[in-house]
């Protein structure tokens, strides 16, 4: 059955301990399933703080981060495995059993060339090791495949779905988002589709970041595409209200959306499952 999720960028820029309950509450207000926290700083969130206000309302909540630089996955790989294995304990202490994103590289840590066997090779045997580690705690990651101005390892969703493959754990799934794939993929269908086996998790995201179904993001191919892929995983909402001074320069995200966050929020959820509802999903 699919889930209707947000990320806490449809309110909030920065998460902090009071900024981080009030979109929790928000979320749960509007009717979404789960909140999707970014965990940008996890040396600094308050987990068990969030994890009760989570539980006053009855909202579940997924986990997404971006590696940093210092632990970029292919130049750093035992600092981005302590990282990791550190951020799967913050996991533990939320009760959240989900983490999604960009798990493999750094936002903005461009080359300047095309990926080598050697990169990803390296985020395939980093990525196997924690997600073994994470197996064994019940928890669930998602690699990201993003565009090629955030990163070269992995643009295309058969790219990303050849690395969660090759390292052969169960619980590592493929994480699409649709913005990045209005910029790399020839289409919304195919890609969805052929990637159905691992398929688990989607950004559900506008070409322009805001209001979903006001941009040139094609979403009657992408609701038929998850129709056929048979989808059942995570539908999540991500528009940005607020600048996030932490992957600002990385995203290129220099100014707000059209719309309020009670918009993006509430028109949004509606958009997702009106969608879903008229392909059967």
């Amino acid at each position: 059955m699919v889930r209707y999720g947000a990320h806490a960028f449809v309110w909030i820029g920065d998460w902090t301990p009071e900024a981080g309950d009030a979109t929790i509450r928000k979320a749960a207000e509007t009717g979404f399933d789960f909140l999707e926290i970014p965990l940008l700083r996890p040396e600094t969130f308050d987990a068990k703080r969030h994890r009760r206000t989570l539980e006053e309302v009855g909202l579940a909540a997924v986990c997404s981060l971006a590696l940093p630089r210092a632990v970029h996955l292919p130049e750093n790989p035992e600092g981005a495995k302590r990282f990791l294995l550190a951020v799967l304990d913050k996991l533990d202490a939320l009760g959240c059993t989900y983490l999604a994103g960009c798990i493999g590289y750094a936002l903005g840590a461009l080359t300047g060339a095309p990926p080598t066997p050697q990169e990803r090779a390296q985020v395939v045997d980093t990525l196997g090791e924690v997600a073994e580690a994470a197996q064994r705690r019940g928890i669930t990651l998602a690699l990201e495949a993003c565009n090629r101005y955030e990163t070269h390892l992995y643009n295309t969703l058969a790219d990303t779905r050849e690395a969660v493959l090759a390292t052969g754990a169960p619980n590592l799934k493929l994480h699409a988002d649709t913005y990045h794939m209005n910029i790399e993929e020839e289409g919304f269908y195919t890609p969805l589709v052929e990637a159905a086996d691992v398929l688990d998790y989607v950004h559900m995201s506008e070409s322009h970041r805001g209001l979903v179904g006001s941009g040139t993001v094609n979403w009657p191919e992408v609701f038929r595409g998850l129709k056929d892929a048979r989808f059942s995983g995570a539908l999540v909402l991500e528009s940005f209200a607020a600048i996030n001074p932490d992957i600002a320069a990385a995203t290129c995200l220099w100014r707000p959306t059209n719309h309020p966050s009670e918009v993006l929020a509430s028109r949004g959820l509606a958009f997702l499952k009106a969608g879903a509802a008229e392909v059967g999903l």
